[in-house]
């Protein structure tokens, strides 16, 4: 998946609690929902959306499906956001390096 459909997918406020919340440890559908304020249904439904976004994945556990972050996932978002934060530093070392030292 792109960091695009991973930035969309968590665009959502309650998206990203639903993450959040599996960012900590992972569960079912009906654990989650009871820490947030919206139905089991809706939450299956944003599962699906951070599922298709790659940020999600599920692992059946007899009857039910237990969802988790997906490592991989975060990772191709990480790579994106390092590609700024790689930018900040190098225009950080080239502003440094043109000042003048202080005289003490």
């Amino acid at each position: 998946m792109s960091y695009q459909e991973s930035l969309a997918a968590l665009a959502d406020p309650t998206r990203r609690q639903v993450f959040e919340t599996l960012a900590r440890a992972p569960g079912p559908v009906g654990q989650i929902a009871k820490s947030l304020p919206v139905s089991r249904p809706a939450v299956s439904q944003h599962l699906k959306v951070l599922s298709d976004a790659g940020l999600v994945v599920a692992r059946q556990d007899g009857t039910r499906r237990i969802y988790s972050v997906d490592p991989k996932g975060l990772a191709e978002l990480r790579r994106w956001l390092d590609g700024f934060w790689t930018d900040v530093m190098d225009r950080f070392a080239s502003e440094i390096n043109t000042l003048e030292p202080k005289d003490d």
